[in-house]
């Protein structure tokens, strides 16, 4: 939100500097992001004075040029030449001095200098209005009052002074500072219990409000009672659309809104004053004269004010006329056919509070972020409908003529009364850790215009203005009292005290702070992505059922309409992201959660660390070509390099089951607990979030790795100082073999000397090995700690494991 200091002026007598009011507004609770100078008029008008023109004679070269004697001050006077056809002895104008710099329609800066023109010396310039921006005419040069006096400074005569604005971050709680006035409210409460402030809160004037009998009216009809809390609308007949008037074209464009014709910016001033939206509907152009608060059927097209045609919802709350045409999406956005222009002569002011929940739908469905939806999201105040409708309106009669329809219509099914809620005095200093005196929390109270009843000695009623929405308990009213005592005033303790805290082992946060140090040093980058998630990716896939997806009523992103239920998905949704980005070459990890319905009842959450591979193994350069891309063995070595870091040991590993994610892949287990899962991503799997590459994908359950962290004893053992032996086997087996089938049996085989089992070859030749075969070259490794091992003993186990082998999985000893 944007806030003006010289709006601000309008309801307080302030003599702060910006730097002390933002150090106010923050006390209060409303952060200032930044202050910036917006001045006036570019260069303030400096060197521009009143002079009085004491000789004007024609220039003996051009008839069209006069020579001009001018008195600015003290000064000898100085030689003008100008080109103005009204310029005349004794008149007051405005002089730009030598070295003046002015600024052209364009904002372009030019500088005024000493020279000639047709052989004439000018030692300045006479201004028209253009010239110094306080106006368009061009017609001649600016002729003041007689009454002028000589060498008053122009910024001085115009009055013009700059303004600050404040930049100001709103939390979504506070409905009761979206405007000019709702701030100047929580200041002058500030200053009337830290400062001493006695003057009143300046309200805007609404005497200008005067009605009278015209000859058109707009009826309204609500049909729509829960989603339209209150309506309030007025015709305004005859009225003169044009340009605003400065003062109102500068207070609007420094707060960043562009004017844009007298009704439609005072409606813009009246919602950034009051906090109170207003929408203009030309009345000529409501068909059957009435407007009927309702919704329309779904998916009906309806053009917006920026031309584009929109589907609208069910749910989505709409402005029409009697024939059920769309003329607004209420509180959201205006339609293309209704708005007012120039040729409009009579319009209807519509001043309504939507319900919060509706208004945040819709304008989060349509991706519409308007100012007044915004508003309308925190929650709009319900009684101030009518005097917002008479301050515009009147704003209008003073600025656009008219006449004022004496038949205000207002819509108020259900009143909206002021919260009220108990306080008790020692809650308040229980809760905020100071004594505040009961006094002083009457005036605090009373500061922001809230009533208070005594019940007893120890609490009190208070009513809650309906401008603050959210203060409904008696926490809230608390947080509302510190807000105005300030939190600075809360002393600190000069004593801290703290209790020794034992942690389990192992440490949860540490183990992730390990890993995740340890995946960084391994050259991955470390993401974040959202728990929520768009439904639509897995549609047509088998991944997750969609019975066990929690959906969410997310009214700020209607589209991620789901908890994660997985982590692939969302995982894959950053990888396209950066892919999209031109960032080919990722290595990422996340630490994360999964949430999925349990077929049970309730709800299966799960901690998971994931990672993910894709792109070239290393980037180009003189060292490298950076041709070769990252395969599994990338990910599987990932995998077991945080296992071991881990210090998990004596895992299995069985290829994946997991067809709906992986195309191929395996899994670890210990325990009979799956550890992790791990491989190449399903092309169809990837296409869902348009990626083209290969990913290689591994999850790692975080859960079980906790469990099994810590459960085996290191062991210490002495070096060997007998050599190893090293025999290898090519064996000739079916493909449906694994290679950690023949680890295990040759385990089992040989428990005492075989110290390594590796598999250094795969050969696949179905010519020479014949169908559904393939070739593994297996290694053992053999070693005795209390000998050196001899070539019979070695020979006799080979014996044996070749026999074993061949009798459990048929294979076949390659010659």
């Amino acid at each position: 939100m944007k806030l003006s200091l010289n709006w601000l002026k309008k309801y307080l007598n302030i003599p702060y500097t910006p730097e002390k009011i933002a150090e106010m507004l923050t006390i209060v609770g409303l952060e200032v992001e930044g202050i910036d100078k917006v001045e006036s008029l570019k260069g303030g008008l400096a060197g521009v004075v009143v002079g009085e023109v004491t000789m004007c004679e024609k220039h003996p070269d051009a008839d069209r040029l006069s020579v001009t004697k001018v008195v600015i001050g003290d000064s000898e006077p100085l030689q003008i030449v100008c080109g103005a056809p009204n310029v005349a002895t004794g008149q007051k104008v405005m002089v730009a001095t030598i070295g003046t710099e002015l600024y052209n329609a364009e904002g372009v800066a030019w500088t005024i200098k000493k020279g000639k023109i047709r052989g004439v010396e000018s030692q300045g310039m006479i201004c028209a209005e253009d010239e110094l921006g306080v106006g368009h005419d061009h017609s001649g040069i600016i002729v003041l009052p007689s009454n002028t006096k000589v060498g008053t400074s122009a910024a001085e005569y115009y009055n013009i002074e700059d303004d600050y604005v404040f930049e100001v971050g709103l939390t979504p709680n506070r409905s009761d500072a979206t405007s000019q006035l709702g701030v100047a409210r929580d200041l002058i409460a500030y200053l009337r219990v830290n400062e001493g402030y006695t003057d009143d809160l300046k309200e805007p004037d609404v005497a200008g409000f005067v009605t009278e009998r015209v000859g058109l009216n707009i009826e309204v009809e609500v049909l729509e009672k829960n989603a339209c809390v209150r309506y309030t609308g007025i015709t305004i007949n005859d009225v003169e659309v044009k340009e605003s008037p400065e003062w109102l074209k500068k207070l609007l464009r420094a707060i960043g809104v562009k004017p844009i014709n007298n009704v439609v910016d005072i409606t813009n001033f009246v919602l950034n004053e009051m906090g109170q939206p207003l929408h203009a509907f030309d009345a000529n152009k409501i068909e059957g004269k009435k407007v009927v608060v309702r919704t329309l059927a779904e998916g009906q097209p309806f053009v917006t004010l920026d031309g584009v045609s929109r589907k609208l919802s069910k749910e989505d709350l709409m402005i029409c006329n009697a024939t059920s045409e769309g003329l607004c999406i209420a509180g959201v956005y205006g339609g293309m056919g209704s708005g007012v222009t120039e040729s409009t002569t009579n319009i209807f002011l519509e001043s309504a509070c939507f319900q919060s929940r509706s208004i945040r739908k819709t304008s989060t469905r349509h991706n519409l972020r308007t100012d007044a939806a915004k508003i309308y999201e925190k929650g709009s105040d319900p009684n101030i409908t009518v005097f917002a409708i008479k301050r515009a309106a009147a704003l209008i009669k003073e600025l656009a003529g008219g006449a004022i329809s004496n038949q205000m219509v207002d819509v108020y099914p259900k009143e909206v009364k002021p919260a009220e809620v108990r306080l008790y005095y020692n809650n308040v200093n229980k809760l905020i850790g100071t004594e505040i005196d009961e006094d002083d929390i009457h005036t605090i109270l009373q500061a922001m215009e809230m009533e208070i009843t005594p019940l007893d000695n120890e609490s009190i009623l208070v009513k809650v203005p309906t401008n603050k929405s959210d203060v409904l308990r008696e926490v809230d009213l608390i947080e509302e009292i510190i807000r105005i005592y300030g939190l600075n005033r809360v002393p600190v303790p000069a004593q801290i005290r703290s209790t020794i805290s034992y942690t389990e082992k192992p440490d949860k946060h540490k183990t992730k702070e390990i890993i995740g140090d340890f995946l960084a040093s391994s050259g991955y980058n470390e993401m974040m992505g959202l728990s929520l998630i768009e439904s639509k990716y897995y549609a047509g896939q088998d991944i997750v059922d969609e019975k066990e997806f929690i959906f969410i009523n997310n009214t700020s992103n209607i589209y991620l309409d789901i908890m994660r239920p997985d982590m692939l998905i969302s995982g894959l949704v950053s990888v396209a992201y950066n892919l999209n980005r031109q960032q080919n070459n990722l290595s990422v990890f996340e630490f994360g959660k999964t949430y999925r319905k349990s077929s049970k009842g309730g709800y299966i959450e799960r901690e998971m660390i994931t990672i993910f591979l894709t792109g070239k193994r290393q980037e180009e350069s003189w060292l490298t070509d950076g041709k070769a891309d990252k395969t599994f063995y990338d990910i599987k070595y990932s995998v077991t390099s945080v296992l071991q870091r881990a210090g998990i040991t004596g895992y299995q590993t069985e290829e994946v089951e997991d067809q709906t994610r992986f195309a191929y892949g395996l899994k670890v287990i210990k325990d009979q607990m799956v550890i992790a899962e791990l491989g190449e991503v399903k092309k169809s799997v990837c296409q869902k979030t348009a990626i083209k590459s290969t990913v290689f994908f591994a999850e790692i359950y975080f859960d079980v790795l906790l469990k099994l962290i810590g459960k085996e004893k290191i062991q210490v053992s002495e070096i060997s100082k007998y050599p190893t032996v090293r025999r290898d086997l090519a064996l000739v087996l079916d493909k449906s073999v694994k290679f950690s089938e023949i680890a295990r049996i040759s385990r089992q085989t040989e428990k005492k000397i075989l110290k390594h089992i590796s598999l250094f070859d795969v050969y696949d030749n179905e010519e020479q090995l014949g169908s559904g075969k393939k070739s593994y070259a297996v290694s053992f490794v053999f070693e005795n700690n209390e000998k050196t091992l001899q070539d019979k003993e070695i020979d006799h186990v080979m014996e044996k494991l070749v026999s074993q082998l061949s009798d459990k999985t048929g294979a076949i000893i390659r010659k």
